[in-house]
């Protein structure tokens, strides 16, 4: 038993709630708990009790128990009294009985006149959250395997890279495709790899897009011209329009991130600042320039 919390209070829900209630308060716990997506140090106890409380409470028989005689009725020595079993004298001289309830299989054992949950183990969480969320589970059963964590750049992640880990003092060289995204997991051998995309001082990615914000001259935002951006391939020059207001958004298409198995990229995106000077910083010919435009615009 993982925990001796109260299983409602675990999920979340009321004594009388239904299953489709209990299924709706599992799934959002399970998924907000489990360890492969939540980092938080609690994480792996919190999922544990999710489940536990979910295996009790979805099974009628269990429940039953749980609701009269609380934690007491999976340990040893529990009360005795009537019970889901047709009194809590459980199997005669003992004995296994398996029941199926939704996706779930259980089975108990007991000896002599104790209830037939005396001394259960409970299953294992992780086989639970993959029964409940089938072959298509989001997470699957990867906390059984070694773990690891591999920060890349986000120019790595752009290209590709193929990056040696050492593990169990062996080294293994992984091949990171083009594309991956922070968060991405790449399985190898008898351990998974998580990739952890490091933020890059100018680009920001958003999906499969790429945003970078550029300074451009007054001047150049009045009068047009072209100007040089930095992208993920280098540096590039864009024409600016006469006239270019702050804010302006251009696009490059297909010049973001490659789409992972697709012959696809994202967009990459420019935002344009312009860099207005300080009055103070102005030589007497540009404020007198200045001034000159002012006149002729007010």
């Amino acid at each position: 038993m993982a925990t001796d919390r109260d299983y409602y209070e675990i999920l979340g829900v009321s004594k009388t709630a239904s299953e489709r209630e209990l299924k709706s308060a599992y799934r959002k716990q399970a998924l907000q708990w489990h360890p492969d997506k939540n980092k938080s140090p609690e994480a792996e106890k919190k999922f544990k009790e999710i489940n536990e409380a979910y295996e009790v409470l979805s099974n009628p028989q269990k429940k039953q128990a749980y609701d009269q005689f609380g934690h007491s009725a999976f340990t040893q020595g529990g009360q005795p009294g009537a019970g889901p079993f047709g009194g809590f004298g459980g199997f005669p001289g003992g004995g296994t009985q398996t029941y199926r309830q939704g996706p779930f299989t259980y089975t108990y054992t007991t000896s002599g006149n104790g209830t037939p949950f005396e001394g259960i183990d409970f299953s294992d969480p992780f086989e639970i959250f993959e029964q409940f969320f089938g072959v298509a589970s989001p997470f699957g059963r990867q906390t059984r395997m070694s773990h690891f964590s591999l920060p890349i750049d986000l120019i790595e992640a752009y290209k590709g890279v193929e990056k040696t880990v050492s593990v169990g003092g062996h080294r293994h060289k992984i091949k990171i495709p083009p594309g991956v995204d922070d968060g991405s997991r790449i399985r190898f051998s008898n351990f998974f790899v998580t990739i952890d995309v490091r933020p890059h001082k100018i680009f920001q990615r958003n999906g499969d897009d790429i945003v970078v914000n550029a300074q451009i001259p007054l001047m150049l935002a009045i009068s047009g011209g072209t100007v040089e951006i930095p992208t993920l391939d280098g540096t590039t020059k864009i024409r600016v329009r006469a006239g270019t207001q702050p804010g302006t958004t251009l696009r490059l298409s297909g010049q973001g991130m490659p789409r992972l198995q697709r012959r696809e990229r994202g967009d990459f995106y420019i935002r344009l600042h312009i860099d207005i000077p300080k009055y103070s910083n102005l030589t007497p010919e540009q404020k007198r320039a200045f001034e000159e435009m002012r006149k002729k615009t007010t």
